[in-house]
């Protein structure tokens, strides 16, 4: 009898979730170097893995009815090229929090070399595709990952 192993997790550490991922060859252009597009794969997943992390069950609230998350606009830069082979961590920080809308600062990173880059805005919007202030408890839960400048 085979067992279904865990599937990737990150973790929460002093403010932000960190996810951690291996580039594979599917992953690269023909010169072994990560394909844009791709990056943006890699936030997203990380994005769901930190609602996972929160105890946020995003997939039974929009199967309710209540509605999920849209990325409503993303500023990217491209620092250093990420290749196959590598090991990445997606650091994610939420740096504003509104009722219908998070932002969050995503930095791919290898090591200490940040590789990517993003500011993401995303809403929560309903079945309609409107946006809908997000459920009391998710923002409850956000709240004390807002990063506060000192």
């Amino acid at each position: 009898m085979t067992t279904t192993p865990e599937a990737p997790a990150g973790r929460i550490v002093d403010g932000t979730h960190q996810f951690a991922l291996r580039v594979y060859f599917e992953d690269t252009d023909f010169t072994g170097v990560v394909y844009h597009a791709n990056y943006l794969r890699y936030m997203e997943r990380a994005r769901s893995d930190l609602l996972d992390c929160m105890g946020i069950d995003q997939r039974a609230v929009f199967e309710a009815g209540g509605g999920a998350y849209a990325v409503a606009g993303i500023d990217i830069r491209y620092r250093s090229p990420a290749k196959l082979g590598d090991t990445l961590v997606v650091v994610s920080r939420l740096t504003r929090l509104r009722a219908a809308v998070v932002d969050i600062q995503q930095r791919v990173m290898r090591g200490e070399t940040i590789v990517t880059e993003a500011t993401v805005e995303v809403a929560f919007v309903g079945p309609g595709g409107r946006p809908r202030r997000q459920p009391a408890e998710w923002l409850s839960a956000f709240e004390p990952l807002v990063w506060k400048e000192s």
